[in-house]
């Protein structure tokens, strides 16, 4: 992932940079992360546009957006929509994208409420 907070494509629907492009190095920039560390990497990109609230950053922005935290849980029911579309259709690749965007948007409602990606992980393992 590039860092969305610089990036000036639009996003699927056309309202700005995609959060994809925001958040973090593309993965042909630094192959030496591994996967599972990805959730954190990219959380930690969104704690440090929170408090830092760097100008043209599509994460800034949702935590300064005027609607306020409503910003952001519109676009998990946008980002919900369009993966269960996906699923329907039998689109993998959208799928995963659409899942992508649904997770990354969840994560900054987590920063908004102070909650962290281990409070996620300890919620499901303790659901085993």
């Amino acid at each position: 992932m590039s860092d969305p907070t610089d990036g000036d494509g639009p996003t699927p629907d056309g309202d700005g940079p995609t959060p994809e492009r925001d958040e973090g190095p593309q993965a042909d920039e630094d192959p030496g992360v591994p996967s599972e560390a990805v959730l954190d990497e990219l959380f930690a990109t969104i704690e440090s546009r929170k408090e830092e609230l760097p100008d043209g950053s599509y994460t800034a922005s949702l935590f300064t957006h005027e609607k306020g935290e409503n910003a952001v849980l519109e676009k998990i029911g946008e980002e919900t929509t369009e993966a269960i579309l996906a699923a329907k259709d039998d689109d993998r690749e959208e799928l995963t994208y659409e899942s992508a965007d649904l997770v990354y948007h969840l994560l900054v409602l987590f920063a908004m409420k102070d909650l962290d990606v281990d409070d996620l992980r300890e919620e499901l393992r303790d659901r085993f």
